[in-house]
Formats: C-alpha cells, structure tokens, sequence
C-alpha cells in the first residue's frame, strides 16, 4: 500500500438465512477499500436480484468497473480443474478420522466461559462470576469451594474469596493457588456462620485472619478464641432487659418513632454480650419487648 500498488480480490456470495451456502463470485483486482465495499454491495445486491427472480447464480470472475459503479463478467470457472490445480507429491493425503477428533475434545480442558457458566449456576451473580474467571487457577479455587456447599452459603463463599482472601493474596504478592486458606476451610467456616456459632463479622475479622496464619482448624479457632456466639434466647432476653431498663432515654425515643434509637439499644446489648449475642435474636427479642 506505501507504493500504491494495493491490490486484493473478494468473494462474495448470498443465502437465504439458514439456507445452504450460496455459489461465489470472485471480484478481481480491487484497487482501494472504497472500491472493495462498493463492488460487494454491488454484487450482494446483484446475486439477490437473480436469486429472487428465479434465476441461478454462475460461479465466475468479475471486474469492477467504478466509473458505472457495477461488476462485469471476465470468465467462468465451474470446476477445480479450470484453476489448473494438480497434487503435490510431497503432500500425502491426511485422513482425520472422527474417533481422533473425540479424542481431541476430550482431552482439551474446560473453557472459561464453560466455567463462567458453571459459577453462575452456582448462584453467583455474572458480574461477580467475570471476576472469579479472571484466571485458570482463579476459576479452579473457586469452583472447588462452591462443590458441595449449600447454594444458599455460595454468595458469601464468593464474597469472601473476591473480598478478604483477594485482598491478603494481593498483599503478600501470592497467586490463589498458593492461598494459605483451602476452599475447604471457607466451607467449614461458612457451615459455622449459617448454623449461628459465630457471626459474619468474626467470621472475616478473627477467624481467617487466624485460618491464614495457620491456627488451627475452624472450629478450634472458634473455641480457643471464644468466639461462639451466644444463642440462648433466655439469656440474651435478660441482657435485653438489663438494657432496656437502664437506657430508658433510647425507649422512649423508639417510641416516639426514632429509628436510629433501636439501632443504639442493639449496639449496647453488643456490647455487654462483647458481641457475641446473636444478631438476628437480639433484633428479634428487642423489637417484641420494645412493642409490649
């Protein structure tokens, strides 16, 4: 093209939508991109006029002529033989077998878009799923941790490999198959914050944290760190009432329909059970004693 010689050749040929390919044309010699584009709009719109008209399309070479803007026949070509092709000796004939193929796709590994979709089966929203395929080695860590756990737990699993897990991998410059945290242990401590031994909170702050240094198992760390929450309804109910009794300001305002004053009573009754009383049954038993 910097010697102004440019100069290419294109085939083209119509079908109707989920026809058979159509017979080609092959337009010689096209000397700019201009030309190119107008010559196959051209002949596009030729073969279709045929087509439509009952006609059949004659598989020829054709010149553009840009002054009438239109293709012209040069010389018809029906068979391989016209272009004079002839067998190299040098070149033995190759047989693929079918079976050879099978193998082939067989031994190929899964695609990432394969992968892709397999996450999101897991319930594991798209835009999440891109980031866990960001890699082989990403996709196989995460894949590996959503097998075989609850698909009411996979949300938080993903949010803890993309969140905590990514953010310790990045800071020690680690690849996630090097991760000092196993898809088996997110599980075991996934299983613990769905049964309500300890809270999302403890979950992500204390125990990974103690899982990545290598502390034990999950429910060791649990233990050894006193991190069970309480889940007595009894007992939470008279802690409750410890603090309804002495925050007397806090429940009137409730009252009054302040909102933000339940939110105060739930991070007193946090802190005298040092965060260990069950959320959800401090909301629970808050709401039914502030209502009577």
């Amino acid at each position: 093209m910097q010697e102004g010689s440019f100069r290419c050749d294109a085939n083209v040929s119509v079908r109707r939508p989920g026809g058979p390919l159509g017979t080609r044309a092959e337009i010689k010699n096209l000397n700019s991109f201009r030309f190119l584009e107008r010559a196959i709009e051209f002949d596009a719109k030729r073969q279709i006029e045929i087509l439509e008209g009952g006609g059949k399309i004659v598989q020829e070479t054709r010149l553009y002529d840009p002054d009438r803007d239109e293709t012209r026949s040069l010389r018809t070509k029906e068979e391989a033989h016209d272009y004079r092709y002839f067998p190299d000796p040098d070149l033995p004939p190759l047989v693929v077998k079918g079976e050879w193929i099978r193998q082939v796709k067989d031994a190929m590994p899964e695609s990432l878009q394969e992968r892709h979709k397999r996450i999101v089966f897991y319930g594991v929203a798209a835009q999440k799923a891109d980031l866990h395929i960001a890699s082989r080695n990403s996709s196989t860590f995460a894949l590996s941790t959503f097998a075989g756990a609850p698909k009411e737990e996979v949300p938080t699993l993903s949010n803890w490999i993309l969140g905590p897990l990514s953010a310790k991998l990045n800071e020690e410059n680690l690849d996630i198959r090097d991760s000092k945290v196993s898809p088996d242990q997110l599980k075991d401590l996934s299983k613990r914050v769905a049964d309500g031994t300890i809270s999302a909170t403890a979950a992500t702050s204390v125990v990974l944290p103690a899982l990545w240094e290598k502390e034990g198992p999950v429910d060791e760390i649990i233990e050894r760190r006193g991190l069970k929450q309480i889940s007595d309804a009894g007992a939470i109910e008279k802690i409750v009432d410890r603090v309804l009794a002495s925050n007397a300001k806090q429940v009137e305002d409730y009252r009054a329909g302040k909102e933000k004053a339940f939110n105060s009573l739930v991070g007193q009754v946090m802190k005298e059970t040092k965060g260990k009383a069950n959320p959800a049954q401090v909301n629970e038993i808050l709401k039914r004693k502030l209502a009577g």
